[in-house]
């Protein structure tokens, strides 16, 4: 049993990250994995009903810790396709919106099992019979309603959510991936909504020369791995602004007789300036 199960499982898991490796669109290889994942599950039921010799700890170690891992694969991919297929159009605050209440549907399942969670997760056996033994079931041990519409030979009361457990934590992790992936758009969105809007420099070239000599010095683009022409170009597409001979500006800066750094020292002077007035404030 256990055998044909973890090779099973590790020929599932190849499919799946072929699957994912060949198709980007997200509801197309949920479609594919869910196909996968129910030839799976049904070789894993043919295999189980002609095993002959299975003894009560087998069986619950089958419904508990077995079956459940299959079955997780199979309820996820469908939740991934009906979260995808049931994404809205609209901006990233509507998208994010979606993904937050369905966020919220995975809290409420767990308020609603937590006894079962804590059960499961605090490794306990003391109700294995009653939850991971065919045909032995206490309805006031929170059932759900679909054990008594499947095939009993291959169902116990509580392996459905044991599985929907270890579905709902890859959800959860799908989810706050997507949460994160949005974030980052929307960074993005703001900042080419900036630069879109036509920013000028409204200081002097030379003064511009100076911050970026200074900023380049410093090392602070790319860890030192972008040069000097690099960061002018940046600045002149960035403000839309004609740098020239930006080389024979920083010599005229360096032969400046007194305060060689002029512009910033202004930014430090300036800047001391509005952290008093803050902390008047």
């Amino acid at each position: 049993m256990k055998l044909f199960s973890e090779s099973l499982m590790f020929q599932l898991e190849q499919q799946l990250k072929m699957i994912h490796l060949q198709t980007e669109n997200p509801i197309q290889s949920a479609e594919q994995a869910m196909k996968t994942s129910v030839a799976a599950l049904e070789k894993l039921k043919t295999f189980f009903i002609k095993y002959k010799s299975l003894n009560k700890k087998e069986e619950i170690e089958f419904f508990r810790n077995i079956k459940p891992k299959f079955a997780s694969k199979l309820i996820y991919y469908n939740e991934i396709y009906t979260i995808e297929t049931n994404k809205p159009l609209g901006s990233h605050k509507t998208i994010a919106k979606h993904y937050n209440s369905e966020l919220l549907k995975l809290k409420v399942f767990f308020k609603q099992n937590q006894e079962f969670y804590r059960y499961c997760r605090t490794a306990n056996n003391c109700l294995d019979h009653k939850y991971f033994i065919r045909e032995k079931y206490d309805l006031k041990l929170m059932m759900d309603s679909v054990y008594f519409q499947i095939d009993n030979r291959f169902a116990t009361s509580h392996d459905y959510k044991m599985a929907r457990i270890l579905a709902n934590d890859e959800i959860k992790i799908f989810l706050e991936e997507q949460l994160v992936k949005l974030g980052r758009k929307s960074i993005e969105t703001q900042a080419s909504s900036l630069l879109s809007q036509d920013l000028k420099w409204t200081g002097s070239k030379v003064d511009l020369i100076e911050l970026i000599y200074a900023l380049h010095s410093e090392g602070v683009f790319n860890n030192r791995a972008t040069g000097l022409k690099e960061v002018t170009t940046f600045f002149e597409t960035a403000f839309n602004i004609d740098l020239g001979q930006f080389n024979r500006v920083f010599l005229e800066i360096r032969n400046r007789k007194s305060e060689r750094t002029k512009f910033l020292n202004t930014l430090k002077n300036k800047l001391i300036i509005r952290m008093d007035d803050a902390d008047e404030n």
